[in-house]
This record gives structure tokens, sequence and C-alpha cells, in this order.
């Protein structure tokens, strides 16, 4: 079903089962006779490998058949997921079966966002999986959370406000876009270009600083107020955040403009100053000297163009005061 419509797939599980019922049938046709009830699926080293397991079963397991994940894993082309979801569900093994909804509903539950096909990703979402797994009910739990990647915690539209776990998922609040939610993978994201605004608001000294959400891109990291658009808007200085657009006093650009990659956005990011009269208490952010912003966990980006930045809200702030 990796790549086959579920009603299409069904019609050809539903054949094959009436032709041959168990492994004994199975191991007793041709390859051809299996490859051609297979015609039209694809992967057909799948159809070949099914077969020699029947075999293998039919000639070492005569009165039974493998029970141990270790069997089944032993078996041609039975891999890591396919060995457990066949021991939780058939034998009650207590391990995880981790496809690809899985990845999904555990990769956006715990907000990972790094490559979940790089070990960085993948090995705390296998950790966690394993950790998490229903030692009584295995299969049945495997199958739910399957089933909740299938139906609600879909790739591109999930339905957050009916999901039994929107209470303890950390990327409930995200935005539902391909490009910020969860999964990620290094091998096959296509990297897209993001238009990225930092707002440095200055009153006399000091700086507003805005703490990101603990979920998201550099989670937990101080910066500035931040706005993004399409790329081909990336000239626009963007509208600041409302509580404070009637307040500030718009200087223009601020530093160099700089680029920045991340494993799934390539950002083109500018800078843009702005005065403001009063010490806003807005609830974007606290207000700090530049010495004590520069002490906070910064994104590398800002890190990188700090001294540049600072530099050029200085210059700008001496022209205007002359």
């Amino acid at each position: 079903m990796q790549q086959t419509r579920i009603d299409q797939g069904t019609a050809y599980w539903e054949k094959f089962m009436a032709r041959w019922p168990d492994f004994r049938s199975l191991a007793n046709a041709t390859v051809d006779e299996v490859l051609k009830e297979w015609q039209g699926l694809g992967y057909y080293s799948r159809a070949r490998n099914l077969h020699k397991t029947a075999q293998i079963i039919d000639a070492d397991f005569p009165e039974s058949h493998p029970t141990e994940l270790d069997e089944w894993q032993s078996m041609p082309g039975i891999g890591a997921y396919t060995a457990a979801a066949i021991c939780s569900i058939c034998f009650d093994t207590p391990v995880a079966a981790i496809d690809g909804n899985v990845l999904r509903v555990l990769s956006r539950f715990l907000a990972i966002h790094e490559p979940i096909d790089r070990p960085s990703g993948r090995k705390p979402l296998e950790e966690f999986a394993n950790a998490w797994v229903d030692s009584e009910n295995p299969g049945r739990h495997n199958q739910a959370i399957m089933e909740l990647g299938a139906l609600t915690c879909t790739p591109h539209a999930p339905d957050c406000e009916n999901c039994p776990l929107s209470s303890a998922c950390a990327s409930r609040h995200m935005p539902h876009e391909k490009v910020t939610l969860p999964p990620f993978k290094q091998g096959k994201t296509i990297v897209l270009d993001i238009a990225l605004n930092f707002h440095i608001i200055v009153h006399g000294n000091q700086i507003l600083m805005h703490k990101r959400p603990d979920n998201g891109v550099w989670g937990g990291l101080w910066a500035f107020p931040s706005a993004e658009l399409p790329f081909d808007k990336q000239s626009e200085p963007f509208d600041v955040p409302e509580p404070l657009e009637k307040q500030l006093i718009a200087r223009g650009p601020c530093g160099t403009p700089v680029k920045h990659l991340l494993s799934h956005r390539r950002l083109h990011v500018q800078f843009w100053l702005w005065k403001s009269p009063l010490k806003n208490k807005s609830g974007l952010g606290d207000w700090k000297t530049w010495e004590e912003a520069e002490t906070l966990a910064l994104p590398r980006v800002l890190e990188r163009s700090w001294e540049d930045v600072k530099k050029s809200a200085s210059q700008n702030a001496s022209k205007t005061t002359a």
C-alpha cells in the first residue's frame, strides 16, 4: 500500500489470499504465478521475497511458523517495521511498529525537527515509540497509531481538533504548512526560499528581544520580532506586529542582508530598524541593552550578523539625532 490506493490494493489482496490462503500453498506456487497475480502493483521484488519467505517457512517450520522478532527479520525482504508489525499484532510482542504514519504522528507529537531519515531525527523517535508501546496490547497500540496517522494526523491537513493526542502535542500551535510542520527528510525535502525580516525595535540604548516558542524553528532561542513572506516579496519591510504598528517610527534597512540555510528552508534575511518613542509593554518581548541581548541564546543567523546589525543601528540612530 506504500504508493497504491487502498481500494486497488485490497482487490489484489483478496484475489491473492483466495488463491494462496497460507504459506504452504504459496510455497508450492511458481514464482511466475506469483508475479502474474502481483502484476500492476509494482515493487516486484516484494512478490519474489514473499514467495521465498513462504518456501523457507514451509521447509524450516513444517508444523508451525516463526514467532520471534529475529526469526522474522531473517526472512527475505522483511525489515524492522514488518517484523514488528507481525510480532506485535499476531504474537503480542511488545515492540513498536514504526511506519510512515507513526513517524509523522510522533515527530509532530514530540516536535522533532531533525530529519527523520538521519539518526539524529530517527533515533529519538524509535526510543520513544518502544518505550511508549502498550505492553499488554502492543498490536492494538501499533494499529491505533498507524490509524491516527492515516485518518487524523495526515500529511497536509491534520485534524488537530479531533486528535486524542492534541492536548499534549508539542506541534499543536504550529502553522499547518508543509515547510513548518514535521516530519522533515534531509534527502527528499524540497528546500523552499523564504523571505525573513527581523525588526530591530530600538528605544534609547535598548532593543526589543523575543523568546521564540519551544516548538518550531529556533525553539527557546531569543531573536528580534520577525515575519515571513514568500520569497517574491522579500523587498517589502512587512508590517510590524499589530500592538506596535501605531507607535513606531520606521528607520529603514539595517545591516547587510544574509542567506541562511535550514534543512527545509533557505532563508533570505533582512533587518529593518524601527524607533519606539515609548518603552512599549506589548507582551512581544523584553527590552534589553545590546550587551544584555548578546548574552542570550541566539540563532546562528543572528549571531553571525550581530555586530553588523548593531553597528548599522548605532549609525542610523546617530544620523537621526544629528
